[in-house]
């Protein structure tokens, strides 16, 4: 029977492994509290638990690393962090190709799968590529892909690729991936309901402060659950650029249960496909709901629009008309970038996630009406 992971012995874990002692705030452990009185509730095997205690330890230890240096270098927190592009939506609707695609422009910032791990010391702008830490990661995935082929075939990776906000605002514990590890109803409703994501984003504030002291540039971010918690991010990025990344609900909410179930049995050993087919679904419509409302709020202008279908069927057609909207300059460079990143990623690269609604209790017609303020309020292509 496994042991339970228990709070202090895992801050514990994490300075021990450091050497350090301080973290910049302990907001986290609130919201690490939920998740643990929850998880530990799951009859999980052996490995999904201890894998679950090193990547919490590892993220309490980055943390700790984090607010050493910052503490070392405090004028990092001086340099502003001006007009970030945040891509977000329900997830599964191409945020992943959209934010890769912005950055292949060489003017853009984005921060990558290997420094997201490994942040300290920050890298240059001339090692982002070649960092012996990206050579590493870029090492390890070759020999899982190797071995596991089919991974690719649910989410486009690479150490030298953007990755999602979540995975350092994750440092906070108040994020969906950490939600995704089983049922977990009491921490997802703290989530989507009561949580003060302020910290979490303060955080999220100072992690680019950091990677970009020695590699800066203007950021271009993605996590489909900023969605969730646009006002809160305004307030902390005032001049931020919101672009909305629009898919077929049903297609999207499929892909989605699909992936949570294929990554719940690869990291912990956990499926649940009832409570998938009723906790994504939900997840998605909230995604949309929210979005809208914060458009009531202040206006339909303040979020970009950009469509799935339109970026797969027109890549720099599209491109071009997002940069406008953006108010950037779209450079030969940029194109160039994007060009090469399509060329060397064509659709279906590591085979086609294929998935059946059935699979988690669901169907078309039962979805749609779920959708219907989103569908009626925006013309998305149906697929399928």
């Amino acid at each position: 029977m496994p042991q339970p992971l228990e709070l202090d012995a895992l801050v514990e874990a994490a300075q021990k492994r450091t050497g350090l002692t301080r973290f910049d705030a302990e907001t986290f452990r609130e919201a690490l509290t939920i998740f643990l009185t929850d998880f530990n509730k799951l009859p999980l095997p052996e490995h999904g638990v201890e894998g679950t205690r090193e990547v919490i330890i590892a993220a309490l230890a980055n943390r700790l690393k984090v607010t050493a240096y910052l503490e070392a270098r405090p004028e990092l927190l001086e340099r502003p962090i001006t007009r970030p592009v945040f891509v977000f939506g329900i997830p599964r609707t191409g945020t992943t190709l959209l934010n890769n695609l912005l950055a292949a422009d060489p003017h853009r910032r984005s921060p990558l799968s290997w420094e997201i791990d490994n942040p300290v010391p920050p890298t240059t702008s001339a090692t982002l590529y070649n960092d012996p830490r990206a050579l590493a990661q870029l090492a390890a995935e070759k020999t899982l892909l190797t071995e596991r082929p089919d991974v690719g075939k649910y989410y486009r990776f690479s150490a030298i690729y953007p990755n999602e906000c979540l995975f350092f605002m994750g440092q906070d514990f108040k994020n969906v991936n950490w939600e995704s590890r089983g049922k977990l109803p009491n921490y997802r409703d703290y989530l989507f309901g009561e949580v003060d994501m302020a910290p979490a984003y303060a955080y999220h504030k100072r992690y680019l402060q950091l990677l970009q002291s020695e590699a800066p540039g203007v950021w271009n971010l993605k996590m489909p659950s900023h969605s969730l918690y646009l006002d809160t991010l305004l307030k902390v990025y005032p001049d931020a650029r919101l672009i909305w990344s629009h898919r077929d609900p049903l297609t999207a909410t499929g892909s989605f249960c699909s992936l949570i179930d294929n990554g719940g049995q690869m990291s912990i050993g956990w499926s649940d496909p009832a409570w998938i087919g009723e906790n994504m679904p939900w997840q998605a419509v909230q995604h949309v709901e929210r979005i809208m409302d914060f458009r009531d709020r202040h206006g339909e202008d303040r979020v970009i629009d950009s469509h799935y279908a339109d970026v797969i069927r027109d890549p720099i057609g599209s491109m071009r008309q997002l940069y406008a909207a953006l108010g950037d300059e779209y450079t030969p460079e940029a194109e160039a970038g994007m060009r090469a990143w399509l060329a060397d990623n064509p659709q279906g690269k590591f085979g086609r996630h294929t998935y059946k609604l059935d699979a988690y209790g669901l169907t078309p017609e039962g979805l749609r009406p779920r959708f219907e303020r989103y569908l009626s309020r925006y013309d998305v292509e149906p697929e399928g």
